[in-house]
């Protein structure tokens, strides 16, 4: 009798209505205003490159037999500092494609990378990572797999004795930022705009063969990262490419995952739709409890519509694997592989 559910609903449905959604108002009559709130729901948060040092700092170098693994830190903010792996193949000829590799909840990069979370090597059998970073640079491109705060080795003080297979910090982090009308979203992508910048000071990497890849919470970073910054030119999402409605508002998720009042102006999968006219491959497993299969074909529809209306249908593709919440690459992998070689050999975005 008392159950707040109606009242949710409620105000769904007026948000739905307020956003004046598809095919009730063009795409692109929409996209631009759509960005701008974007901008403003994560927190108005630099989201330009920056001319700031990044302050970069090899802190150990492998060779991993195939590649050479270095571990680096670079300058985000005024008082943050980012480590993250790079995975160089060797053999290079000339400049090569380059990728920003985001993890999902779990350890840190480590997770991506194939090591355990004390950083030896992990050979036993990956996780649902599946170890992604190292089936990319065994592609030839070079891969960037950053800390993403909040886990792993950039937790908070109070988090760091706990295991962090675990324990993150994103509520604390979340809730607190939120007492200064910025999100931890917003945060995370500032800080994948600087990891792009620091990318792009490599002397392996092709500027113009820029690719992103995120697994789950990852998926976000990687997903409205590439709305915001147009260097980046192909990108996958794993595991996160669903409705608002079918996914963060009918269940529990982690607290990074939500925006304030961004419902009013676009669901999710217009958000990610802010990527066209670039190339976006979208893979889910078709068992995934978190981000139901439903949910995920009901989001690519709308990606269709927006890709047929940005006049570029080709560039938008889809694998449900069967599977659960698990990065699969059955795909994916090679798709990012062709997108970035086919932009070495002049072809458009």
């Amino acid at each position: 009798m008392w159950c707040p559910d109606p009242y949710l609903e409620h105000v769904y449905r007026n948000a739905s209505e307020e956003a004046g959604l598809s095919p009730k108002r063009a795409w692109n009559e929409r996209k631009a205003e759509l960005r701008q709130k974007l901008i403003e729901t994560l927190g108005n948060f630099n989201f330009n490159p920056a001319s700031a040092d990044l302050n970069p700092i090899v802190l150990e170098r492998q060779d991993m037999g195939d590649y050479t693994l270095e571990r680096v830190v670079y300058q985000t903010d005024a008082h943050l500092q980012m480590p993250a792996y790079v995975l160089i193949p060797h053999r290079l000829d000339g400049k090569a494609p380059a990728v920003l590799a985001w993890h999902g909840h779990g350890y840190g990069s480590r997770e991506i990378v194939g090591l355990r979370p004390d950083g030896t090597a992990d050979e036993g059998e990956p996780g649902i990572h599946q170890h992604y970073a190292l089936q990319l640079v065994r592609r030839g491109m070079v891969v960037i797999a950053p800390e993403i705060i909040g886990f792993g080795d950039r937790r908070l003080s109070a988090d760091s004795g706990k295991d962090p297979r675990k324990n993150s910090s994103c509520f604390a982090l979340a809730s607190r930022l939120l007492m200064y009308g910025k999100t931890l979203a917003g945060l995370r992508i500032q800080e994948a705009i600087r990891s792009l910048d620091y990318l792009l000071t490599r002397d392996e990497v092709d500027p113009e063969r820029i690719g992103a890849i995120g697994f789950s919470g990852g998926g976000l970073i990687a997903s409205l990262s590439s709305t915001l910054d147009e260097r980046i030119k192909a990108v996958v999402v794993c595991a996160f490419t669903s409705t608002f409605r079918g996914s963060l508002l009918s269940m529990n998720h982690c607290i990074d995952n939500y925006m304030p009042a961004i419902l009013p102006y676009a669901d999710l999968p217009e958000l990610i739709g802010l990527i066209a006219p670039r190339a976006l491959f979208v893979e889910s497993g078709m068992e995934d409890p978190l981000f139901p299969v439903d949910s995920v074909r009901e989001a690519a529809a709308v990606l269709q519509e927006i890709y047929e209306a940005e006049g570029v249908k080709g560039r938008f593709e889809v694998d449900l694997f069967p599977g659960k919440h698990e990065v699969s690459g059955r795909k994916s992998f090679d798709w990012l592989e062709r997108q970035l070689e086919e932009l070495k050999a002049g072809f458009p975005l």
